[in-house]
């Protein structure tokens, strides 16, 4: 299905940060600007803006526009309903060491289609909480078709616009089903360590697996969350 106008604005944008042109605090075109450059309407490239404002790549200032965030957001794993933004959930991060190409756990790799042994990028950051506190360690598993496809995966620097949109535009590969599973178990002494807590704690794990439209694997994260500070709610409609 072809973009709506001002999904190619937002589409357009996120492409000119993620390239450089726009760095971290840098003042990003005007609505006029962009208005007369696309040939729309102001509300079209408010619309655009809002997409990106959503997704946590730029923050809006009263009476100057709208500029790059300086300190870029990451979500926990799972919870990538359609409809969601990286804004909702999303919070500071770290990122942990360098990405490297390894063989993941065997639950990972089933969940990837891996043969045992099989290699696959791994990708760590620390979820922190408002006061800087950690929430959740994530680790990022990608298939190496999409690590080659994609080649900022393998970068140590975060990847502004975030690597769903980054995947898509390298790969032409969307998410389309997510799959998520919740566990409890001990932490691991490694784990304990970046969350901060004292051994024997307990955390929730969530596996979360994003797949593509002919349903193959675009990435796996395992996010582990010290019980403490987990909390999930679900909000439905009764009948």
């Amino acid at each position: 299905m072809p973009l709506l106008k001002y999904e190619q604005i937002a589409d357009d944008l996120r492409t000119r940060i993620a390239n450089g042109e726009f760095g971290p605090g840098d003042l990003l075109p005007s609505g006029r600007d962009l208005a007369e450059q696309w040939r729309v309407s102001r509300a079209t490239v408010v619309k655009a803006y809002d997409v990106l404002r959503n997704d946590g790549l730029v923050v809006a200032h009263q009476g100057s526009g709208f500029t790059v965030v300086e300190t870029p957001i990451a979500r926990p794993a799972g919870g990538r309903r359609a409809g969601t933004t990286r804004l909702s959930g999303g919070a500071p991060y770290r990122r942990l060491g360098a990405p490297d190409r390894t063989a993941p756990p065997a639950h990972v790799a089933d969940a990837l289609g891996l043969k045992p042994g099989e290699e696959a990028l791994r990708r760590a950051r620390l979820v922190l909480l408002d006061d800087g506190a950690p929430h959740s360690l994530v680790t990022a598993w990608f298939p190496l078709p999409v690590a080659d496809a994609a080649p900022r995966l393998s970068m140590k620097g975060p990847i502004t616009e975030g690597t769903t949109h980054y995947v898509r535009r390298q790969t032409g590969r969307s998410p389309a089903e997510g799959v998520d599973i919740t566990t409890v178990r001990l932490a691991t002494d490694e784990e304990a360590r970046f969350l901060g807590v004292e051994q024997p704690t307990a955390v929730a794990v969530v596996l979360h697996t994003a797949l593509d439209q002919n349903r193959k694997a675009l990435v796996c994260e395992e996010g582990v969350t010290a019980s403490h500070v987990f909390e999930q709610i679900d909000k439905y409609v009764m009948q």
